[in-house]
């Protein structure tokens, strides 16, 4: 097949990004695909500067010039006003092939941000979205944004997956909760506002000075500017404290290997965090909330903790019941290993979504 691709590869490295990318590896083995990159350079989202202005209206350009005699039309689509503007605009280019478009949301916040809040913009995006050939979302708690959009039957639910590079075997997880003491944490996500790592940090603050000497944590991931990540610096002056910056595959797979708590106390409405699956496959324990589409993949008591949102007290009463007693990490840590095995690999994501563009 001929397939027009249109997604954001990296750089930068986000969870939608890396999706993206898997993807695109996967179909090229068997697929003659007209890639549009829709990455940009910050972190933060929507048209923000001329410059982004200008690179929507290269990208609208390409797509116009590659949908001509291709057999399908892969698109992720956009959370934000300026996003789902640029999206309406995709479509329109693509109206005569629209039933052989496929777009696919990897987040969870479409209808709250843009179909609740703007009525004339949900009624555009309806007309278009109702003629498409298929629309994939991460889970069931996202099929709701589009039920009264489309026919039930061409709304697909694949989760997302953790890289093959980050699982470990059973033997290297049992290892690292042998001892803990130092009990790891980590943060691996962009720390951007509302992801909670701020929140994490002032939880440590709180425990008592020896608490603290039982505690290492890692953060790794990309600030939105240098002022946020010099802040975060000063603050986070503390021995038990480190900032990894954005870590690449190997130094991933070596702070999730030797990590016992995975940590994303986000406040965000997510989609499906591949982070937690990638801390599911290296054995690690998660603490984390229940927003967005997390309680698709996640339950507490189960997986690891449940925490409430922007409340480093609730951080904080997970991490002494651990140093309290830790003796049922390891077969939370085991549980979620054999989730991520049989749920969340690459091969099943990549059969799920080339299924489904063949179907169409």
């Amino acid at each position: 097949m001929k397939i027009l691709f249109i997604g954001p590869l990296p750089p930068p490295m986000t969870g939608h990004s890396l999706a993206v990318k898997v993807m695109l590896d996967g179909l090229e083995k068997e697929h003659q695909l007209e890639v549009v990159n829709l990455s940009k350079k910050e972190l933060t989202h929507g048209a923000n500067s001329l410059g982004r202005i200008l690179e929507i209206f290269k990208i609208l350009k390409e797509v116009w010039h590659k949908k001509s005699n291709v057999d399908a039309i892969y698109l992720t689509i956009s959370e934000s006003v300026a996003g789902n503007l640029k999206d309406l605009l995709i479509y329109l280019i693509c109206s005569r092939n629209l039933n052989k478009m496929i777009i696919h949301l990897h987040g969870g916040s479409l209808k709250k941000h843009i179909f609740d809040r703007f009525p004339l913009l949900y009624k555009i995006n309806r007309f278009f979205i109702k003629k498409l050939g298929a629309v994939i979302v991460l889970g069931n708690s996202h099929v709701e944004i589009f039920k009264e959009i489309i026919a039930p039957e061409k709304i697909f639910i694949v989760p997302n997956f953790a890289e093959e590079y980050v699982f470990l075997h059973k033997e290297q997880i049992a290892h690292k909760f042998s001892s803990l003491e130092p009990l790891r944490i980590l943060f691996l996500s962009n720390l951007i506002e509302g992801k909670g790592y701020e929140e994490l940090l002032g939880a440590f603050q709180e425990l008592t000075q020896d608490q603290r000497q039982r505690v290492r944590i890692d953060f790794a991931g990309a600030f939105e500017s240098d002022e946020q990540k010099n802040a975060f610096l000063k603050k986070a002056s503390a021995p038990e404290i480190k900032y990894h910056g954005i870590v690449g595959a190997a130094d991933k797979k070596e702070l999730l290997s030797t990590a016992h708590v995975f940590c994303l106390p986000t406040s965000l409405f997510e989609g499906q965090p591949i982070s937690i699956l990638e801390a599911y496959a290296a054995g690690c324990v998660v603490m984390t909330t229940d927003r967005g589409g997390i309680p698709d993949i996640f339950t507490g008591g189960v997986n690891g903790y449940q925490i409430a949102p922007q409340s480093s007290n609730s951080i904080k009463m997970a991490i002494e019941e651990i140093l309290d007693d830790g003796s049922g990490l390891l077969a939370i840590s085991l549980l979620n290993r054999s989730i991520a095995e049989n749920k969340y690999r690459t091969a099943i994501y990549n059969s799920s979504l080339k299924k489904i563009i063949e179907g169409v």
